[in-house]
């Protein structure tokens, strides 16, 4: 996959990898490539197809429950084709661990796409909890008719480069926890959101938005990444 930008020198690790289109593309380029499939039938598929290929290790499992830090010692590349049920669980176990990839390539549908590169005034959850970990961009269009049957909707390429975390890191629970509070009921005014979601009272989460510099009449869509970020260390400087 171009938006990698595999070469012979990389390792890779490829979830979901079905019937092995992209694993053989993968496995012609890259030096090592790592495939975690879920599906029984399509694991047995798999390991027949690729069991003269020195260089492409399969794993039988959840790639939520896969830990990579025990299967690269170096630098890896993530590319998937996952359902958008667990694009954020996927994009957050990763970018989380403690060897992260060096990019992920992710190929989505076309409207998770652009939830995922969404800006202020038209986020959602999705966005920006995939905008505290990286960089997103949208490398290129994949209509349905690319595939066969054609899917009912098209699909993108997503590139994401991680975003060193520094100082945020020991904000990441807060951010998570105000984030998950603020878009549960995206239409409420932050103010009534978070106060309701966190189970908080409303004087004390108007203190924390003050704090903050937010007009406690936004909603949770209208935020920055900057803003929640400011949100995130002055709740968690206040303990309330």
């Amino acid at each position: 996959m171009a938006a990698a930008d595999v070469g012979p020198e990389d390792s890779v690790l490829e979830i979901g990898p079905g019937t092995g289109t992209l694993t053989r593309v993968l496995a012609e380029t890259a030096g090592r490539v790592v495939a975690v499939e879920l599906d029984d039938s399509l694991f047995r598929l798999l390991q027949s197809d690729f069991a003269d290929a020195g260089n492409v290790t399969l794993i039988h499992g959840n790639a939520l429950s896969v830990d990579p830090c025990s299967i690269f010692n170096g630098s890896y590349k993530l590319v998937a084709n996952i359902p958008y049920y667990i694009t954020g669980p996927i994009v957050r176990h990763y970018l989380e661990a403690a060897c992260s990839p060096s990019v992920m390539v992710l190929m989505v549908q076309r409207e998770v796409g652009l939830r995922m590169v969404a800006r202020p005034g038209d986020l959602s959850l999705l966005g920006i909890s995939v905008q505290w970990y990286a960089k997103a961009r949208i490398i290129a269009r994949v209509p349905a008719g690319a595939f066969y049957p054609p899917p009912k909707v098209d699909s993108v390429i997503i590139q994401l480069t991680p975003r060193e975390l520094g100082d945020r890191a020991a904000l990441t629970d807060t951010f998570f926890e105000l984030a998950k509070a603020g878009f549960a009921m995206r239409r409420k005014q932050l103010l009534n959101a978070l106060s309701s979601g966190l189970h908080l009272e409303r004087s004390d989460v108007a203190r924390v938005l003050e704090a903050a510099g937010i007009a406690p009449t936004r909603r949770a869509e209208s935020l920055s990444l900057d803003e929640w970020t400011r949100l995130a260390t002055v709740r968690k400087a206040s303990g309330s």
